[in-house]
């Protein structure tokens, strides 16, 4: 079991503040969990209304990880880095690009040989590794989709959204690592 997390008071008037300024108290528990923790990481209000994400999503997700320890994979190692409460797996440093291949869709490839179905995915970088893992077909358990950029991003989203697989994402090409991380931080906090 893991030991209770200790909230600092800088993180408190993060949120108290927060809340002064966006109105989340309608929202699911931890749909609410989950928007406020990647509002509060990009300091962009913003997110409560682009993020999109269904709360029986997230409960599926949340007992993955707690009750049967799901394995967490990342895109990049920079999401890895960001991910407090447990090791999450990334492949990224020993994938290789190739032919209609990024590194990025290949470290994913790499990971799922690892970790198999019922993975919690956190894409936070790339949006080729979130197309290849829509395309692997591999039956996470969520996935995490906030990839950033202008080329793919919000497209892969849109893929991932209309694939069908438990998930959160946003609408627009906002994204990346912090708050990918901080969306499934909250689901290990909640």
């Amino acid at each position: 079991m893991t030991a209770e997390r200790i909230v600092h008071p800088i993180e408190e008037e993060s949120y108290r503040i927060l809340r002064s300024r966006a109105d989340t108290s309608a929202l699911p528990p931890l749909t609410r969990a989950v928007v406020e923790r990647v509002v509060h990481a990009s300091a962009d209000p913003e997110y409560v209304t682009d993020l999109v994400t269904e709360e029986a999503a997230l409960r599926a997700g949340h007992e993955a990880l707690h009750e049967r320890g799901a394995p967490i994979v990342a895109d990049v190692e920079m999401v890895a880095a960001g991910i407090t409460r447990r090791a999450a797996l990334c492949r990224v440093r020993e994938a290789q690009a190739g032919p209609g291949l990024t590194r990025s869709a290949h470290a994913v490839r790499l990971a799922f040989e690892e970790a198999g179905p019922g993975a919690v995915w956190v894409i936070g970088c790339a949006p080729t590794a979130l197309f290849e893992l829509i395309a692997l077909r591999a039956e996470p358990a969520l996935v995490i989709g906030l990839p950033v950029g202008f080329v793919g991003a919000a497209e892969s989203k849109e893929a991932l959204r209309a694939s069908g697989l438990p998930a959160v994402s946003n609408v627009s090409e906002k994204g990346g690592s912090a708050v990918a991380a901080a969306a499934v931080n909250a689901l290990l906090y909640a």
